[in-house]
Parts: C-alpha cells; sequence; structure tokens
C-alpha cells in the first residue's frame, strides 16, 4: 500500500514573490499570520489533500521577497493541471503574495538545503517616499558609502559572523560564506546587496545597522572587524527596520527558475 502510495506521488517547487507587511515573517507560529501556513491552506483547499509546503529559509516579520523558493509533495498533475493551478491559486492567494511558477522537481530535492546561495537586497530611502514607505527605510543621514563599502567587502574574508546573529537562536554553527557584500547609491535610495551561502537570524538588518554607524563616522573599518573578530552581538550595531529587506534570489545548482 505505502509503495503504491508513493507511485502516486511528485514533489514539486513553487517560485513565488510576496510583500511581508502584514505577515510575522515565512514559517507558521502559534496565533500569528504567516506566508507558510497562508500558502498550506490555499493548495490544501485547491488540491483536496494535505499539502505541507516547507520554504528555502526564515524570513522575519516584515521582511520581503522577490523570488522565493519553496516545495511541497502531492499527487502527480499533468503540465496543464500545474498551469490551471497556478491560475487558481493566484486567484484565492492573498493580493499580497503570487505564484510565478511551479514546476516538477526531483523527490529528493530540499528547498532549504539544496540551495547554494541567497541574496538580499536592503533599500534606505534619502527621500521621504510616501507610495513607497512600507518597501524602505527613510534614513536622512548624509552617510560615507565609500567607507561603508570597505568595511562591507570585509565580510568576504569571514567566516563566523556570530556578532550579527540573534543571541537566541536554534543553529548548530554561524559560518556563512559571504560571496558578495557592496552598497550601490541612487538618485532616491542607498542599496546594499549581500550574496552568501547561508544567513543567520537577524543578520543582514544587524549589517545594514552596523555598516550605517561606520557611514556615520561613529566606527572605523578596524572598529568594525574587530566587532566580527568579537563574536559577540553586544558589540554590533542596531537592526535596521525590516521593511527595507528584500529576499531577491535563491540559487540551486541544477535546478533554474
Amino acid at each position: 500500500m505505502e509503495e503504491n502510495y508513493l507511485d502516486n506521488m511528485q514533489k514539486y517547487a513553487i517560485l513565488l514573490q510576496y510583500n511581508g507587511t502584514n505577515y510575522h515573517g515565512w514559517q507558521i507560529q502559534p496565533n500569528a499570520n504567516s506566508i507558510q501556513e497562508t500558502l498550506q491552506v490555499c493548495f490544501s483547499n485547491l488540491l483536496k489533500q494535505d499539502i505541507q509546503i516547507i520554504g528555502c529559509g526564515r524570513t522575519d516579520t516584515g521582511v520581503h521577497a522577490r523570488k522565493y523558493v519553496a516545495h511541497f509533495c502531492a499527487d502527480i498533475m499533468t503540465e496543464e493541471q500545474i498551469n490551471q493551478l497556478i491560475r487558481k491559486i493566484n486567484i484565492y492567494l492573498p493580493a499580497d503574495i503570487r505564484i510565478f511558477d511551479i514546476k516538477q522537481v526531483p523527490m529528493d530535492f530540499n528547498a532549504r538545503f539544496d540551495a547554494i546561495s541567497r541574496t538580499y537586497k536592503y533599500y534606505i530611502s534619502k527621500n521621504k517616499q510616501p507610495f513607497n514607505q512600507d518597501f524602505s527605510w527613510f534614513y536622512p543621514v548624509k552617510l560615507d558609502i565609500q567607507q561603508m563599502n570597505i568595511a562591507a567587502y570585509k565580510l568576504c574574508e569571514y567566516k563566523d559572523f556570530t556578532s550579527f546573529s540573534k543571541v537566541k537562536t536554534q543553529v548548530n554553527n554561524f559560518a556563512c560564506t559571504v560571496y558578495l557584500a557592496e552598497w550601490e547609491e541612487s538618485k532616491e535610495y542607498l542599496i546594499f546587496t549581500i550574496k552568501a551561502n547561508r544567513f543567520l537570524r537577524n543578520m543582514v538588518r544587524c549589517l545594514v545597522g552596523t555598516l550605517i554607524e561606520v557611514g556615520k563616522g561613529k566606527i572605523s573599518i578596524r572598529d568594525f572587524a574587530n566587532i566580527i573578530e568579537a563574536k559577540d552581538r553586544r558589540r554590533a550595531g542596531f537592526s535596521a527596520e525590516a521593511k527595507g529587506l528584500f529576499l531577491e534570489q535563491v540559487e540551486y545548482d541544477n535546478i533554474r527558475f
């Protein structure tokens, strides 16, 4: 019976995006609105199956995602049925969540553990944004972007980022490999881009807050390196507001979205 059941099952990957303003992050929590639970309810109702959706990682309350990857198992569907599901699910989902694609993947695929890199962007608005206030943090302070970039580049030289992680977090280690970390400036925004194999809880927002202290001249490049080497969250700066943070991209070895 179990073998027959598994023969009728297929694993699917979902490519989606969401505005995290109205959610307490990705992960299901008691008495809190989450992206994961919202998706599971909609998929379960439409497919008339108990659907469990696993995401590529946690995003905190108020954080957004332009390209987020998740997976689930369900009965085998044809390509036409998958396309119909995408159309229907986008009708039933709230307006702040959109499904781009659903595709068959190998049964051993895992959206979280198979990801080889993740890219985040943080947006600081230099001017008030009446029509974009939920997607950037208004911080009208003159910052030295050159110094912030020198500090950001140093992140690629280190592996242990304990100083930029929430203290109470269930991880085995604080090691991350940072492939890219840089600031760019436009007329309206300062944008921080960081790409790594993994991220710790609150890591990007804490990095942004600490790099701002560099930009204000409150800490030097050497001070910034000392903060990393201290492996002590109390040494780092404040956490920037969640609304400016976007998960931009998740990459895999053998699957393209």
